[in-house]
């Protein structure tokens, strides 16, 4: 997510005169608070520089590099507090013309230190700019565009974190949207790091984290099964909670090629594997994630933009009707009070 804020041009880097491969943290540090001054004598706002233009960047920053999905609820929930018209189907519009660039971990070889020395996030909007997707135009905290700062790149010859043009990991962006009668109102899937499309199999679900974790630990998963992971959502969690545990534990397992993890939680951007997050409705908020069972045959197909369980739109509706969440735990305070006032994840999981 650094990566998206620092292409929305609010990055607390500035300039120290130091080259970006000698600077230490201390100094970098020292520049932070040095831009902070400069911009607040500027008079510089979040609204001149959150702008749907921006707000693409950052989209497309996420995208290329094979960012987090937590990239989704950040960006929409930032553009929601900015009032900005942004939608989650942006992140698919943007994925589609945007090649996956970066091979950074969990699914490339390279991590965060690796793309400081490679010449950082101007040689990745140097890249975007080239292709034209760039919104070259936006404002920036240190007072040039962020084409401008593309322009100044410094890349070493030798580097291969941020891949040539002619040479992408992917055609397309690390994330898609999906919708279907699972999650009408769409969730979001990471292709970086694997190169499966298409899974279909009998649904395991779980009531929370904590039964997936045991059955997974326990030989409780099998080769090709679905393993669903509902009430972890903005309201059901509280909070949602991600489920990197999990996947952590799947993929120890040895099944990371062999299943899909849904839920309607969220996940880490150091989740490796086939998964999609953030479905929605969520299930306490009677979204038909609530309507499955085990052994239901669920299909996901990244080509054709769908998340389907075998089902019937009559079938589906009269198992919410029965179904019943487990009590949320958190009865008083703060979580509860959230609980009550969240919105959906499609929509940032913003508090309404």
């Amino acid at each position: 997510m650094a990566m998206a804020f620092e292409m929305m041009g609010i990055s607390p880097m500035g300039p120290s005169g130091v080259p970006a491969q000698e600077a230490t943290k201390a100094q970098t540090a020292f520049d932070a608070g040095k831009l902070v001054m400069d911009v607040l004598r500027r008079n510089l706002r979040p609204s001149d520089l959150i702008t749907k233009a921006s707000l693409e960047n950052a989209i497309a920053a996420v995208t290329s590099s094979g960012g987090s999905t937590n990239g989704v609820l950040h960006l929409l929930a930032v553009a929601k507090e900015a009032g900005v018209d942004l939608d989650i189907d942006d992140f698919d519009r943007m994925s589609e013309r945007t090649p996956l660039l970066c091979d950074l971990s969990p699914g490339g070889r390279y991590n965060a230190t690796d793309m400081f020395h490679a010449g950082g996030t101007a040689v990745l909007a140097k890249r975007l700019k080239d292709l034209g997707i760039l919104n070259e135009d936006a404002p920036t905290v240190l007072g040039r565009t962020v084409g401008e700062l593309a322009d100044d790149a410094t890349e070493p010859e030798d580097q291969r974190v941020v891949r040539p043009l002619d040479s992408p990991l992917k055609q397309t962006g690390g994330l898609a949207i999906l919708r279907g009668n699972i999650a009408p109102e769409g969730c979001v899937v990471k292709l970086a790091g694997h190169e499966r499309r298409h899974h279909a199999g009998p649904a395991r679900v779980f009531e929370g984290e904590e039964a997936a974790m045991s059955a997974v630990t326990h030989g409780g998963i099998q080769p090709g099964d679905v393993v669903i992971i509902r009430n972890e959502g903005p309201a059901g969690g509280p909070g949602m909670r991600e489920m990197l545990a999990v996947t952590a534990a799947i993929n120890g397992a040895g099944l990371g090629e062999d299943v899909v993890l849904l839920t309607d939680g969220r996940f880490s951007g150091a989740t490796h594997g086939f998964m999609a997050g953030h479905l929605a409705p969520e299930a306490v908020r009677g979204g038909p994630i609530a309507a499955v069972e085990d052994g239901d045959t669920v299909t996901v197909d990244v080509d054709s933009k769908r998340i389907d369980v075998d089902l019937s739109d009559e079938v589906i509706a009269e198992r919410l009707v029965a179904y019943t969440p487990p009590p949320n735990p958190d009865v008083s305070g703060v979580l509860a009070k959230y609980a009550k006032l969240v919105g959906s994840a499609s929509q940032g999981a913003v508090t309404v």
